[in-house]
């Protein structure tokens, strides 16, 4: 993923909010078997300190590819839209010469993984992800000896990713002016389509932290 400085995550605090922020659900990317390419599996996710937890279908086709190589990297990407071309038009020139762009917030973690079959360690998995999806409880016990979890462990294995690497991108045209940010911002909200509410409030809060740019 290129990230221009103007791109770049500002703080750690800043992707983790972000992430801690809703944005929970993601792609996890394995390198193929040799002679094959690359494995990407949609999934949610829960962040554990420097590790993320995932489950997945014992059936998967990732498991191999992960046993083979447990390099891996899992990319989360949220608050995004398209902006038209007339919006990014420089003073003075005719709109139909703006270049159009997409706006978008990103997250890429390189892991290493390991497999978790233990059904205990299955369970507390689950728990952990389940006080972070469902906080408000009203669900059975998920224990290895009592229904409904307990008899469906066997059909799931889990993921514990340690994470190595953190690229963060939020691309909201910060090298641009400030009337030209807070423009686009005002077009977004008023489009209202898709994701360009939450767009134009990344855009705007880039734009309260940084200011102009200063190359």
């Amino acid at each position: 993923m290129l990230v221009h400085p103007w791109d770049a995550g500002l703080d750690e605090a800043e992707w983790q909010t972000w992430i801690a922020d809703g944005h929970d659900f993601g792609q996890l990317s394995v390198n193929g078997l040799p002679g094959h390419p690359p494995m990407v599996v949609p999934t949610h996710f829960t962040c554990d300190g420097t590790h993320l937890l995932v489950h997945l279908a014992k059936p998967n086709p990732v498991w191999k590819a992960i046993e083979h190589d447990p390099n891996v990297v899992f990319t989360v990407i949220g608050d995004y839209a398209f902006i038209p071309g007339p919006w990014r038009a420089k003073p003075g020139i005719p709109p139909t010469d703006g270049v159009p762009t997409s706006y978008y917030a990103a997250v890429q973690f390189t892991c290493r993984a390991e497999i978790i079959d233990d059904p205990e360690a299955k369970a507390e998995l689950l728990r952990r992800q389940l006080a972070h999806f469902q906080p408000d409880g009203n669900h059975a016990p998920v224990a290895v000896d009592k229904p409904p979890y307990g008899r469906m462990l066997s059909g799931i294995r889990g993921l514990r990713l340690e994470v190595t690497d953190v690229r963060a991108k939020f691309k909201y045209d910060d090298h641009k002016p400030v009337e030209h940010r807070s423009t686009v911002a005002e077009r977004l909200t008023e489009r209202g389509q898709g994701l360009d509410a939450p767009t134009a409030g990344q855009q705007l809060r880039r734009l309260d932290r940084i200011g102009p740019w200063k190359s």
